[in-house]
């Protein structure tokens, strides 16, 4: 008990900093506007009992959950989200991880979702996010650049495809679009 207080009042504190370097945006009737953004927990993150440490830190991070689900993704469904790096050296061991357990996939849903995500699962090498990123999730749970816990959108175009691939209508062969992140 006293590791979670530990944890939840360090994350806290990291995420009140990372707040105050990413200002909420306006619309024009000065009213702040929420966001929706698309968080993956990935095989490693499920199968190593992470989840709801993740979701945890989700909530008190101010975001709610609008929809979750649990799926098992096979070699073309890993291999059409993750299209635009299939020319390069990792792909295959990327397909192969992904398709290795289940994921969790939520759309979250905050003002700044993408950004204050991005934030607070650190950068996408855990080894970096261990040493610069302490409090991170992909510090928490994650193993190095490409077994590293967790997948957020890169942008708000990028969360729009990315929650329509998992909980929308997409043809089986349309791709994903260019996200910049594993």
């Amino acid at each position: 008990m006293c590791i979670r207080v530990i944890f939840s009042s360090s994350f806290f504190f990291f995420f009140l900093l990372v707040s105050l370097h990413f200002p909420t945006r306006s619309s024009s009737n000065g009213s702040t506007e929420e966001e929706e953004t698309l968080a993956m927990v990935k095989p490693d993150g499920v199968l190593g009992n992470y989840t709801e440490r993740i979701k945890n830190a989700v909530v008190e991070s101010g975001f709610s959950i609008i929809r979750e689900t649990v799926i098992q993704l096979d070699e073309h469904r890993a291999s059409t989200f993750y299209v635009e790096h299939s020319s390069k050296s990792f792909f295959s061991s990327l397909v192969k991880y992904m398709t290795s357990g289940p994921v969790l996939v939520m759309i979250l849903k905050k003002e700044n979702a993408v950004a204050d995500w991005r934030a607070i699962i650190g950068p996408t090498d855990a080894r970096k996010a261990k040493i610069t990123h302490p409090h991170s999730i992909r510090a928490m749970c994650g193993l190095n650049a490409e077994k590293n816990c967790v997948h957020g959108s890169d942008s708000l175009e990028s969360a729009r495809r990315e929650i329509s691939f998992f909980f929308g209508e997409i043809s089986t062969g349309e791709a994903v679009g260019v996200h910049d992140e594993l």
